[in-house]
Parts: C-alpha cells; structure tokens; sequence
C-alpha cells in the first residue's frame, strides 16, 4: 500500500509515517522544511503541490492522509488579539492545504482502485463542543471538517471513501505536555481507523479510539 501523509516531520505525521514503515507499506511523507527522505511540500502553495506531484509521478495513491496543520491562536485575546493575517494563514494551511492536497493527487487516488482520503480535524471542530475561545482553530478545523463531509459526497461514486477524525488530545508541540495519550497511541487508533473506512462509512466524523463524534 502506497500511503501519501502531509506533515510528516513530527508529531502524529511522524508516528503515523513510523507505523505505516514499520507494517511495511511505502510511505511518502511530506514536510514544509522536509529532512531525510521527506519531500518538500508548503501545503498552502499550488507550485510546491504540483512539484510534490511530479516527484510521486504516476504510483497511485492508497491512502492520502491530510495531516498538515497549525494552531497559531493558543494565547488571543478576544479585545486585542486574533489579527486578520493569523485567520489566513491558519485557513490557508488547515483547509486551503487540505483541498489543494486532495486535488493535486486525485489522479493517483483515483488509479489505486478503492483509495481513501483521510482528513485530520479536530473534536474542536464540533458544533457541539464550543466553550469559546480559540475562533481560528476551532473556525479552521470545522471548515476542514466541512470540506471532508463534502468530498465524500463527490467522490463516493468514484469508489473513494472519505473519513475525518479527532486523533486525541495528543502530547506534541500542538497539544502540549499536559495532553491525555502519547503519539503513538493516537497513531495506532488512526491507523485502525483508515484501515476500516471504506464507502459505507464515508463521511464520517471519528475519534482515534473508534467513537463516532457529534458534529
């Protein structure tokens, strides 16, 4: 199996890119300051996508997990904080980047014959989960979280299945050191989770642990 994840450098991407290698499969990770055998991808500029493209050529596609994100607005402050440019540099990369990435290897998604997309939102995306504060995260992640809902509209009947998930409050630098599960556990419950998708189940909106999530 071919998988393709999108901010593969730390964090869930890494774990999730270890546990994929580790199975065996070949993996195709990606980073904005890529190192070893990363390629280079800013998810948010059309040029980096399609030279991501050329260099992945015409192998299809499993698996694209749309991994990259930010989470810039940890410490705003309603009465002063939340500037313009933060609200577009965190749409740009958790929802920009995620359709730029799902258009730019369609093609490949389409050639593996039963491939699946995997987006990776938030539980703070939910409607029903809003206890304020943190608007462009939270605005971000219920936009990617839209997007997934749609694409699995579109692209069920080209046999693509489209899952979005919550992986946990996660110990990364996103997260922070006070978070409930390690890395490795988010992955592992991932990694079942994309292996159960399939087009009876696309759409949906899932924890790492299996729960379906209210949205």
């Amino acid at each position: 199996m071919h998988i393709v994840i999108t901010g593969a450098n730390r964090g869930i991407g890494k774990a999730l890119a270890d546990s994929y290698r580790a199975a065996g499969h070949q993996v195709t990770g990606t980073a904005r300051a890529p190192s070893g055998d990363l390629i280079a991808l800013d998810v948010t500029d059309p040029t980096a996508h399609h030279a991501m493209a050329q260099q992945i050529a015409d192998q299809p596609v499993d698996l694209l997990i749309c991994n990259a994100g930010v989470y810039p607005d940890k410490h705003e402050t309603l009465e002063d904080g939340y500037p313009a440019s933060m609200w577009a540099q965190a749409f740009a990369t958790n929802v920009t980047g995620v359709f730029l990435s799902v258009q730019t290897l369609l093609p490949r998604i389409k050639a593996a014959k039963a491939g699946k997309i995997a987006v990776i939102s938030s539980q703070m995306a939910s409607q029903t989960r809003a206890p304020g504060g943190s608007y462009i995260y939270r605005a971000s992640k219920a936009a990617a979280l839209n997007l997934g809902r749609n694409l699995a509209v579109d692209l069920a009947p080209e046999g693509i299945a489209v899952g979005i998930y919550h992986p946990g409050w996660v110990r990364t630098d996103m997260g922070g050191d006070a978070a409930a599960i390690s890395v490795e556990e988010a992955a592992q419950g991932l990694v079942e989770r994309f292996a159960e998708l399939d087009l009876a189940g696309t759409g949906c909106f899932r924890t790492y642990d299996g729960q379906d999530h209210p949205f």
